[in-house]
């Protein structure tokens, strides 16, 4: 008998601000017992939700579980800064461009943006919590400029339109004159991550689907033809299952030593009071990406989406075991701090009330893994660092995959290569984070 355990289920440090921030949800439901569906999925963030959502689209007469592990919105899910963008944003390049549009991504991620856009529709989720206001690259140096520069030019030679912001520019958006430039690309949305995530679960459990939260799965086992999932509130006998587990794929035995579990780091204000909101100025809602990937990202957000706040998030760590440490917290604190001090001296005094670790799962070679792993058996993980927008377009081949399509989604995927193997422990950790340390260190300013 096939049979994968679970080595670990997910740990999070500091709190989950988004969902924070947001009136109270009811209590968790959590699997009441055995139960059989038709698929099980595994991990309840934006590549399980798709997944589940796509299903119904494509047999509304399927009985689907979605089994989180915490509660949603306050997994990876909930703690990532709410970008959900259209263009190439390779983090490992140096200007985003990376391989170019990467055969098709753009149309794909705005595939999986449409398909966000129609949930925001469909289950009622309030719109303030999915603005496609677009983003903007902020330089704070010349050098930063520069990439700005090439990352334009390779969007215009893509067709794709861009605009350049001067420091004035810069300054009316932001009320901050840390930056010199900015390159503003209109087709990002900016996310409430918690917001979304909530009204997407409770849109689906309107619709037929049982959403559970705080449903750790420890084990899954090949059972005929199907499958049992063991959880510690029942079993779920299930045809066939789709991992939405992101990196957690590694837990269950799969992609060994091929994945690359970064934690990015962030901070939120406390709620502005009217008088800081009248000296910042700027415009109530922003979000400005850092011309060069490893600088520091910054958000604004006004009371619709949880109080007037600014959040601030950079510093990274490579840990195999995806577990961040709370000495990681207090030194990242820091670092916010005086990132949010650099961008506004005259707010030099608010605090912030809010600091968190947040899991990516990248690859060497920049793939996701959106394919079946054996019969009955897919994955729909490996965010790359782009959770909101290429988790949804996993989750959405996988569901097209278990249901015996072949889609453009599902063909992209079918053509990526295989995780490339990192280097033995410890010089893979130790020389990652040494790398990362550098990076930061080069970005200065950004």
């Amino acid at each position: 008998m096939t049979r994968y355990e679970a080595r670990r289920t997910p740990v999070h440090k500091g709190p989950a601000a988004w969902s924070a921030i947001l009136p109270g949800q009811p209590a968790p439901l959590s699997l009441p017992g055995d139960q059989r569906v038709d698929v099980a999925i595994i991990g309840g963030g934006f590549a399980g939700l798709a997944a589940a959502r796509r299903l119904r689209e494509l047999d509304p007469t399927l009985k689907i579980a979605v089994l989180e592990a915490t509660r949603l919105a306050e997994g990876a899910s909930g703690r990532n800064s709410g970008f959900m963008i259209d263009l190439p944003h390779e983090l490992t390049s140096d200007d985003y461009a990376g391989h170019g549009d990467d055969g098709g991504m753009i149309a794909l991620n705005r595939q999986a943006i449409a398909f966000a856009r129609g949930a925001v529709a469909d289950y009622g989720i309030r719109a303030d919590y999915f603005d496609p206001v677009g983003k903007v690259n902020g330089a704070a140096s010349d050098t930063a400029d520069t990439l700005n520069r090439s990352y334009a030019d390779h969007l215009t030679s893509l067709g794709e339109p861009n605009e350049r912001l001067d420091a004035k520019g810069m300054f009316d958006l932001t009320g901050s004159r840390h930056y010199v430039s900015g390159l503003y690309t209109p087709g990002t949305v900016m996310l409430q991550p918690a917001g979304f995530v909530r009204g997407f679960g409770e849109g689906l459990r309107a619709s037929g689907v049982g959403v559970w939260e705080n449903t750790p799965v420890t084990a899954f086992a090949r059972s005929g033809s199907g499958w049992t999932v063991t959880t510690p509130h029942g079993h779920v006998s299930a045809g066939k299952i789709i991992l939405a587990n992101n990196g957690h794929l590694e837990s269950f035995g799969f992609a060994q030593n091929r994945l690359m579990h970064v934690f990015l780091y962030a901070s939120m204000t406390v709620d502005l009071s009217a008088q800081t909101v009248k000296a910042l100025g700027g415009q109530p809602r922003w979000g400005v990406t850092p011309a060069d990937p490893m600088g520091t990202t910054m958000r604004r957000i006004d009371t619709a989406l949880g109080g007037n706040r600014i959040i601030t998030r950079t510093c990274a760590s490579f840990l195999p075991e995806m577990e961040a440490s709370d000495a990681a917290l207090t030194r990242t604190a820091a670092v916010h701090r005086q990132k949010f001090a650099d961008r506004f001296p005259a707010l030099k005094g608010v605090k912030q009330e809010y600091t968190w670790a947040g899991h990516l799962c990248l690859t060497r070679n920049g793939v996701s893994i959106a394919r079946e792993l054996e019969a009955g058996l897919f994955a729909a993980t490996v965010c790359n660092g782009l959770g909101t927008a290429r988790s949804t377009l996993t989750g959405i081949a996988a569901a097209e995959l278990a249901m015996g399509l072949e889609t453009d989604a599902t063909r992209h995927f079918a053509k990526d290569a295989q995780p490339t193997k990192l280097p033995p422990k410890p010089f893979s950790t130790l020389g990652a984070n040494v790398f990362l340390r550098y990076k930061e260190w080069r970005a200065g300013r950004e």
